[in-house]
């Protein structure tokens, strides 16, 4: 049985500051999500204990258990590769291409990108991915940590919009936190991502 674990980050807690601060990087991967790692694996027990006795009257809570939990664990695993204290501007090559092409401009793309990620109600995600079916890049929602998506969606950029991804550096001031973020992404990151997901190969660089 697959064993899901905590990936450690490619940079220090506190490289992201004042973006992000160090307190909060510490709290969101170490505790928030290593908590999904660990619902996700104990989701996957309890399955594995549900088949073994042919006892499905949970299945129905233990698949959304799952879906949960393995959600916020991939989701995580997508955003802290997304961030970089080394970020350029803005990207370059075939993705600024791709986005102009399919937004207008990297300015309509913000935009749209920050009006998706305020419109959220509650907890989730606002992401930029790449579409198998229409071939084309898109942004979407994320309810929670796994609801609302297209399921030939390949995400290529993710931002946390749960609260304790910001509150502690931004409180309630949510616009202000989409604003810093883009002076952290890793565009190099992204590029690979939105190469992998339109070669048909978005498996190998998913997390």
């Amino acid at each position: 049985m697959a064993v899901y674990s905590l990936p450690e980050l490619t940079y220090d807690y506190a490289a992201l500051a004042p973006h992000i601060s160090a307190q909060i990087m510490e709290l969101h991967h170490s505790k928030h999500h290593a908590a999904y790692v660990a619902g996700a694996n104990a989701a996957l027990e309890k399955l594995a204990e549900a088949r073994e006795a042919n006892d499905f009257a949970n299945i129905n809570r233990l698949q959304k258990d799952l879906a949960f939990h393995l959600g916020g664990h991939t989701n995580h695993s997508i955003f802290w590769k997304n961030l970089t204290p080394e970020s350029q501007e803005r990207p370059s090559g075939d993705l600024a291409s791709a986005i102009d092409e399919y937004f207008g401009s990297f300015d309509k793309f913000r935009a749209h990108f920050n009006a998706t990620a305020l419109g959220l109600q509650g907890s989730g995600w606002a992401f930029l991915a790449w579409d198998a079916i229409g071939h084309q890049l898109i942004i979407e929602q994320l309810f929670d940590q796994q609801g609302n998506i297209a399921a030939a969606t390949t995400p290529i950029l993710m931002l946390d919009m749960w609260e304790h991804a910001f509150y502690l550096d931004y409180k309630n001031v949510k616009g202000d936190y989409v604003t810093a973020f883009w002076n952290i992404v890793n565009w190099d990151d992204v590029a690979a991502r939105f190469e992998a997901a339109r070669s048909g190969a978005a498996g190998v660089l998913l997390v």
